[in-house]
């Protein structure tokens, strides 16, 4: 199944419903969406009921993937950081030195945000 939805899967509604039951019979057979517009603006999709039910089935997967991922690196940042204080590469801060952490972090969003948005 194709990602992109190519011209003729675009249709106005009024059409669709004139000609519902040979566009019921194209999105069967195709497997392909189409895209109903009303006043020239894609309003609606019409799909297949299987074919909807396997794009749910798939982002669920990814999802549970991306979850899994993501974990995975949180236990990975987490054994690191343990590593660290076990070998002693750390700092300790008061809360002076916490203030001015902050401070630091602060300025450099700061500055991100100003490059990002002159870009």
């Amino acid at each position: 199944m194709s990602n992109k939805i190519s011209l003729e899967n675009i249709q106005t509604l009024t059409d669709f419903k004139r000609n519902a039951k040979e566009y019921v019979e194209r999105i069967k057979t195709t497997k392909s969406p189409l895209v109903l517009t009303v006043n020239g603006k894609a309003e609606v999709v019409v799909q297949e009921a299987q074919a909807f039910q396997d794009t749910i089935d798939k982002l669920e997967r990814v999802e549970s993937e991306l979850k899994t991922l993501k974990l995975e690196a949180l236990r990975r940042e987490i054994a690191v950081g343990i590593e660290q204080l076990d070998n002693g590469e750390y700092t300790e801060l008061d809360e002076e030195s916490l203030t001015t952490f902050f401070e630091d972090i602060k300025a450099r969003g700061r500055e991100n945000l100003e490059q990002n948005n002159s870009l």
